[in-house]
């Protein structure tokens, strides 16, 4: 499933503080040779037919056409942090949560990862009318919830009409959906039947409904006592006996900042050409390590069975493939973003007291100081050193790997201080005779920078940036924090000045991103509104209008033109500095079967079907 924008570590949440002293020690000398990243086993698409229904003694399966596995044994992956804040995928706000949530349900469709088409998953088939606004979905006949209850048509009109559209849990979904300012309509036409109708056509819609599918009679007694009730829902101190599920997948024990452990639904849907029901795997455990380096130690240990390997090991880990019991494979360029963004907020606490100092908020509502920032930050050193070489420089909101990427200006420019002199003289900005930066009030230019301590990317770059920013005569404070601090004070205090971060998003339509991009979006870092205000800037103005236009056009060549706008009018504002695109390299152990990596999907995406291999 293609997900909508979460924060993001990149590959996974990091928490946990390390010393300035390690981060430096963990960026290599820059004596390194560097080579072109390549590995033995390239991503192909395998000839593999898709899945197909089939309908047995009255049940729809679906059926995958993957070849025949061994049933049993586990898979364990990681994730970097404290571990998930929710398993209730639908007020999930981070991408551990959502991760560890999503796994345990699907929704009516989901993305085929090599084609990036829609395709039906809970749903049988669906049907759109001539006109584009009717979307009929036809759903599994026979299917359980993994309590025994069918699945039916009241869960998914429950889902949609209640759940997304009165907007309990997380917003973006319901936000995404706003056509006009008006919401689909949602009609349950029989039992296993329902049709959705919106106000106009909307490009975006049908790859929405991938939103996981809840259970009824579980999750309606919840909304009935207040959203703040359902928020509580499902926490992560929930017995894994009270989860109802529709996924491979479903919990069975959770161990705070340890591990998850999952165990296969017996109740699941999907089945191989001998009608045997998947997953073939028993367990799917993640382990909830404190940090990138231990997480190197437990692949090494042989304690985890996948590992996102740091450019700056990439070297090592494919000199020593040959005589492993593991594989790479390199997944590309990744669609998340890395980013440093600027607090442009204006407004007070319940205090009456300025969230950003005065002076700082003169700074950063600064076309030409940000400008000047972007032009010091040194993308290329960034990358040699904290990577390895094994990324490319980000200059635009659209990931890399985009289908709607502005390729005029995603090469960017070099750094260079003189041009980053001139926008701030341009401002006022002054040196004194040591070389600190003053305004032109005389207040010497200084602020914080947050980032999620334990990722040592992340704060490798800080410490880049900081020292870059010395060049200009910046003096920058740069502060690691736990991850779920940091995002609380982002989203719901506005009590930051600066912040190194990251969001996962979707490389097939930038309408996914509205939730940071909409002024009132619940993930417009820069400039969030803790009420509906309506102070706009003139190209936040501009920003939503491309976005309102962009969903109703569907034609690609003119939703083309609109999303390249709005490239371009982050990169001239520049309220997000994006910096660079690391490539995903993998490593998978070699036990494994049924492997089908791609650039979309990782390693794991087809989980039912992979399996472990006779000794």
């Amino acid at each position: 499933m293609i997900k909508k924008y979460f924060f993001a570590i990149i590959i996974f949440i990091a928490a946990g503080i390390i010393l300035k002293s390690c981060i430096k020690a963990d960026i290599p000398e820059k004596n390194i040779k560097k080579e072109k990243i390549t590995t033995e086993t390239q991503l192909q698409t395998p000839t593999i037919p898709p899945p197909k229904t089939v309908t047995i003694n009255g049940i729809d399966f679906l059926q995958s056409q993957a070849p025949i596995g061994n049933f049993g044994g586990k898979l364990i992956t990681s994730t970097i942090g404290e571990g998930p804040k929710t398993f209730n995928p639908w007020n999930s706000k981070d991408s551990t949560s959502s991760a560890l949530s999503e796994l345990m349900f699907d929704g009516l469709v989901t993305t085929n990862v090599y084609s990036g088409n829609v395709e039906p998953k809970l749903a049988k088939s669906f049907s759109i009318s001539n006109n584009g606004k009717q979307y009929t979905f036809y759903l599994r006949k026979g299917i359980k919830w993994s309590d025994g209850q069918p699945i039916t048509a009241d869960d998914v009109f429950f889902t949609y009409n209640t759940i997304v559209f009165q907007g309990y849990g997380n917003t973006s979904t319901r936000d995404a959906m706003l056509i006009d300012g008006e919401l689909p309509k949602i009609e349950k036409l029989d039992n296993y039947t329902v049709r959705f109708t919106t106000k106009k056509p909307f490009a975006p819609f049908l790859r929405q409904l991938s939103v996981p599918i809840a259970p009824k009679h579980i999750l309606l007694p919840i909304c009935n006592k207040g959203k703040s009730n359902f928020d509580a829902f499902w926490g992560p101190t929930t017995k894994p006996k009270d989860f109802v599920t529709s996924g491979a997948f479903k919990l069975y024990e959770y161990v705070p900042a340890q591990r998850a452990i999952y165990k296969k639904n017996p109740n699941y849907y999907v089945i191989n050409t001998k009608d045997q029901k998947l997953p073939y795997l028993n367990e799917y455990i993640v382990l909830i390590v404190g940090d990138l380096n231990n997480e190197l130690l437990k692949f090494k240990a042989g304690e985890i069975d996948i590992l996102n390997v740091r450019g700056v090991n990439v070297p090592l880990f494919k000199k020593a493939q040959k005589n492993s019991d593991y594989v790479l494979y390199n997944l590309g360029p990744t669609p998340n973003t890395m980013f440093l963004t600027f607090n442009l907020n204006k407004r007070k606490d319940p205090n009456g007291k300025f969230y950003v100092p005065a002076k700082k908020q003169i700074w950063f509502n600064d076309r030409n100081f940000r400008t000047a920032i972007d032009y010091a930050i040194d993308r290329e050193n960034m990358i040699f050193n904290i990577t390895n070489g094994v990324a490319k420089p980000l200059f635009t909101a659209e990931a890399l790997p985009s289908i709607f990427l502005n390729k005029e200006i995603a090469n960017g420019h070099p750094r260079d201080l003189n041009i980053a002199q001139k926008y701030l003289e341009l401002s006022g900005f002054y040196k004194d005779k040591k070389g600190n930066l003053y305004d032109k009030f005389g207040n010497q230019v200084e602020f914080d920078m947050l980032t999620n301590a334990g990722h040592t990317e992340r704060e490798a770059t800080g410490v880049m940036i900081k020292q870059d920013l010395a060049d200009l005569g910046i003096k920058v404070n740069f502060k690691p924090i736990e991850f779920n601090t940091l995002v609380n004070k982002i989203t719901n205090t506005l009590d930051w000045e600066t912040a190194i971060m990251g969001l996962t998003g979707s490389s097939l339509d930038p309408h996914s991103g509205i939730n940071v991009w909409n002024s009132n979006g619940p993930l417009h870092l820069f400039n969030k509104r803790l009420k509906n205000e309506k102070d706009l800037l003139p190209w936040e103005k501009e920003l939503n209008d491309i976005y309102e236009k962009g969903a109703l056009e569907l034609d690609f060549n003119k939703r083309k033109t609109l999303y390249d706008r709005y490239q371009e009018i982050i990169y001239e504002e520049k309220p997000i500095i994006y910096l660079y695109s690391p490539l995903q390299i993998t490593a998978i152990r070699k036990k494994f079967a049924n492997i089908f990596p791609t650039s979309l999907g990782g390693i794991t995406h087809n989980l039912e079907e992979i399996y472990i291999k006779q000794p």
